[in-house]
């Protein structure tokens, strides 16, 4: 099974809400899987769902119900996720839901990722996620270099949040996305999207650009925004 290895997040200077995360618990944490910007997936590009170019971004938001996946092999690994620049620019400032099948069935796994710095994937023990789950996730610039990542599982009653800094953000974009680190995705049915925003208004005010993961063939079709601008769906189409 291959798998990027990048050395593990050191966490010392991490300003949360909450008690910072336990050690990593699955195998995608272990080895370190990082969600990077497009810019390094140009060739069969594993980003699907839309994005907002401009400048200035200040915020993103958006809810998803857990999709229950189903593994085509170990070396599959998906995450619905929100975040702030990244399409066109060298930084992510971002949090999602990791489904990683390298046990061979589907492991639901929150995370952030102040990218290139590492991963942070939070203790399933203290903040689980499971297939069915309604997921929030956000994040808000909050000043200076400082951004505030936040989920909440609202199925399970928890809320976690943290502020961290990265002063080469540019703002230069807000996204809504699917990815795979691996380039091969499990078999996730349809993921729904829905409240969707940039800087508080609906994702279609800004006339994003829409995505469709491919790595040599599509792997996954985004749809077209709902009539509010604040909702679509990824259908998987194959690994």
């Amino acid at each position: 099974m291959r798998r990027v290895l990048i050395r593990l997040a050191t966490l010392a200077a991490a300003a949360t809400t909450l008690v910072a995360p336990a050690a990593p618990t699955t195998a995608a944490a272990a080895q370190g899987l990082s969600f990077r910007p497009l810019q390094y997936n140009t060739n069969g590009y594993n980003w699907g769902g839309y994005v907002a170019t401009g400048s200035g971004f200040t915020s993103v938001s958006a809810t998803w119900t857990e999709a229950r996946a189903t593994c085509n092999s170990t070396n599959d690994l998906y995450a619905p996720w929100v975040g702030i620049d990244g399409y066109g620019s060298s930084t992510v400032e971002q949090t999602g839901v990791a489904t990683d099948c390298s046990s061979g069935s589907p492991v639901h796994q929150a995370w952030y990722e102040m990218y290139p710095a590492n991963p942070v994937y939070l203790s399933t023990g203290s903040y689980p996620v499971s297939a069915g789950d309604v997921i929030t996730a956000s994040v808000t610039y909050a000043g200076g270099s400082k951004y505030t990542l936040k989920l909440t599982n609202s199925s399970r009653s928890w809320t976690y949040s943290t502020t961290k800094s990265l002063s080469s953000a540019k703002r230069a974009s807000a996204e809504v996305i699917i990815e795979s680190p691996t380039g091969a995705y499990p078999n996730f049915g349809t993921q729904n999207f829905s409240s969707a925003t940039v800087n508080g208004k609906s994702l279609g005010s800004f006339g994003p650009v829409a995505l469709d993961p491919s790595n040599g063939a599509y792997e996954a079709r985004t749809s077209a925004l709902g009539s509010s601008g604040t909702s679509f769906s990824e259908t998987f189409l194959r690994e």
